[in-house]
C-alpha cells in the first residue's frame, strides 16, 4: 500500500478538532510556493521501560551541535517501508548523514516491516529507526503498550537544526504531531502531509464532458453514465478495505460535523448506531454497490491491481491518499492528468465540499532498545531541517510536516499539485481520525465489516451493529481513558 497509516503531536492538544486549523491558511499559501507533500515519524525517550543508554560502543560526547551525543564513525540499522514514496529519499538522507557526522547505514527497504522486523524486535534487537507504514505495518499501539518504542520528547525539545532558538517541535505544522501520540506521549512521527478523498482523471472527465461533482447526486450520476459506456463508476483496493473507508469516514465527518468524527474516537457508545451521519454515510457508499456502480472485479484487487485499472480508465473515481500518484507512476499515462477530489456531500452536511481529511502519516519510530539511539535521535532531527525536507520532497514528491519545509524550486506532479491546491481551498475545513492509531483492532474490525458490505453479504445497518461492537470493545481498553479528544 502507498503509506496507508493512514491514517497520522506536538503544538497542538489532541482536543485539537482538525490539523492545525488555526495555521492552515497561512501554511497554504507556503505550500502554494513549494507544491510538495510529505510526511514520517518517530521517537526519542524510553516508553514503557525502554533503556535510553543506547550501545555503549555508540555513545559520543553532548555539544550544542550535537545534543544526543552522537559518536561519528558508529554504525546506524535503517529499515524504511518501500511503498508508494520508494526509499530513495531515506539513501539520499543516509549519504548526508554520513557525509556530516561519519555514521554508516545500513539500509533495508521492503514492504514486509511485520515479516522482517517482528521477530527482531521480539529478539530485542530491533532496527535504530524504522519507517513503520503500508499493509504489514507493525501495530503502534501494540509495540506501544510492550515497551517497544520511545518517548519521542528529547528528540522533539531539542534544538531545531535550522534554528537553534526553537525547539523541533515548534517548526512543524500545528497538529501533525498528534497521529503519534499514544496516552499523551509522541511515540511516532508521522512525517509526510498527507489529504485522503477521492481521484479522478481529468483526461476523462473532459473527453466525457463530466464536471468534477460536489454532491453525492452528482457523484452517483457520473458513476450512472460511467456504467453505461463500460466504464466502473467507483475503484476500490478490496483487499484492504482501509481505502473503502477513506469514503465512508469522509463522508461520516463531512455529514456530522467534527462532532461526528470524535464521536469515534472518543468511543462513544452512539458513535455508529445511533449516529444519523453514520447511518447516512453507509447507506451511500452501499447504494454504489447495489446500483453495481463498482468496477468489475474490485472487491478481490490489491490496492495496486485496483489502481492500475484505474489507470485504464476502466474506473471514473479511485478512493486513496496523496501517495497515489508517486505509487502509480510506472502505470499512469502521460496524459492522464490525475486529480484529487474531497468526498462529495451528502445532503444535509454539516461542513462544506472543500472540508478535507489531511494531515500527517507515514510514522517513523525509534525503538526503545535500538542499539544506537543517539545517532537514531540525531536522524530524526534531521529529518526536521529544511535540507532533509526538501530531500524527501524531490525524491517522493510530496510535503513534510516541516513548516515551510520545503525549497520554493520543487516541482510537483500534477496530482501532487492539486492536492495542494485542495488544501488551500479547505482552509480551517480539514479533520483527521485518531482511532486508527490508538486502536488498532477496532480499526481491524471497522476494515472487515466494510469488506462485507461491498461484497453485500452484509446490510448498512449490520455494518453499523458491527462497528459499534468495536467501539465498545476498545472502549474497555484501560488506555481509553488517556486517548480523548475534546
Amino acid at each position: 500500500m502507498g503509506s496507508t497509516s493512514a491514517e497520522n503531536n506536538g503544538s497542538d492538544h489532541v482536543g485539537a478538532p482538525g490539523v492545525g486549523r488555526r495555521s492552515l491558511i497561512k501554511r497554504s499559501a507556503a505550500l502554494g510556493l513549494v507544491s510538495v507533500p510529505a510526511m514520517s515519524f518517530l521517537s526519542a525517550c524510553a516508553s514503557g521501560g525502554g533503556d535510553d543508554s543506547g550501545d555503549d560502543n555508540s555513545q559520543g560526547k553532548t555539544s550544542e551541535e550535537n545534543p544526543f551525543g552522537l559518536k561519528e564513525g558508529s554504525k546506524l540499522d535503517v529499515v524504511i517501508f518501500k511503498g508508494g514514496y520508494g526509499d530513495d529519499y531515506a539513501k539520499a538522507w543516509e549519504a548526508d548523514f554520513q557525509k556530516q557526522w561519519g555514521v554508516t547505514s545500513s539500509h533495508t527497504g521492503t514492504q514486509e516491516i511485520t515479516g522482517k522486523l517482528q521477530p527482531r524486535f521480539n529478539a530485542g534487537n530491533p532496527p535504530d529507526i524504522v519507517d513503520n507504514s503500508g499493509a504489514q505495518k507493525i501495530k503502534i499501539d501494540v509495540l506501544y503498550k510492550n515497551g517497544q518504542l520511545l518517548d519521542l520528547a528529547e528528540v522533539l525539545d531539542a534544538p531545531s537544526v535550522d534554528d537553534p532558538s526553537k525547539k523541533v517541535r515548534d517548526t512543524v505544522i500545528p497538529g501533525t504531531l498528534d497521529p503519534g501520540l499514544q496516552e499523551g506521549k509522541v511515540v511516532a512521527l508521522n512525517y509526510i502531509y498527507t489529504v485522503w478523498g477521492l481521484w479522478y482523471s481529468g483526461k476523462l472527465f473532459a473527453d466525457k464532458g463530466w464536471e468534477e461533482p460536489q454532491t453525492w447526486d452528482d457523484f452517483l450520476a457520473i458513476c450512472k453514465d460511467a456504467k453505461s459506456e463500460g466504464i466502473g463508476g467507483l475503484a476500490h483496493q478490496g483487499k484492504y478495505p482501509y481505502y473503502i473507508n477513506v469514503a465512508i469516514m469522509d463522508l461520516i465527518a463531512k455529514k456530522g460535523g467534527l462532532d461526528a468524527m470524535k464521536a469515534i474516537d472518543n468511543l462513544d457508545p452512539k458513535a455508529f448506531v445511533g449516529s444519523d451521519a453514520a447511518l447516512a454515510a453507509v447507506e451511500a457508499i452501499y447504494e454504489v454497490v447495489e446500483k453495481g456502480y463498482l468496477m468489475p472485479g474490485t472487491n478481490g484487487l490489491t490496492h495496486t491491481e485496483s489502481q492500475t485499472r484505474w489507470n485504464q480508465y476502466k474506473a471514473a473515481f479511485i478512493t486513496s491518499g496523496s501517495w497515489l500518484e508517486n505509487e502509480q507512476l510506472k502505470q499512469t499515462p502521460d496524459d492522464f492528468d490525475m486529480k484529487f477530489l474531497p468526498m462529495p456531500l451528502l445532503e444535509g452536511s454539516s461542513m462544506p465540499f472543500e472540508a478535507i481529511r489531511a494531515g500527517s502519516g507515514e510514522p517513523f519510530i525509534i525503538p526503545s532498545k535500538a542499539r544506537n539511539l543517539p545517532a537514531a535521535k540525531e536522524f530524526m532531527r534531521m529529518m526536521l531541517s529544511k535540507k532533509w525536507s526538501t530531500l524527501f520532497a524531490k525524491e517522493a514528491n510530496s510535503l513534510t510536516i516541516l513548516q515551510d519545509g520545503v525549497d520554493p524550486s520543487v516541482q510537483l506532479r500534477p496530482g501532487t499539485q492539486s492536492t495542494v491546491e485542495a488544501s488551500k481551498a479547505a482552509g480551517d475545513n480539514t479533520f483527521r481520525y485518531l482511532y486508527t492509531e490508538w486502536y488498532s483492532e477496532m480499526d481491524t474490525a471497522i476494515q472487515n465489516a466494510s469488506n462485507e458490505l461491498m461484497a453485500q453479504r452484509i446490510q448498512p445497518k449490520e455494518w453499523l451493529k458491527r462497528a459499534q461492537t468495536a467501539v465498545n470493545e476498545a472502549a474497555k481498553d484501560p488506555s481509553a481513558k488517556n486517548n480523548r479528544r475534546e
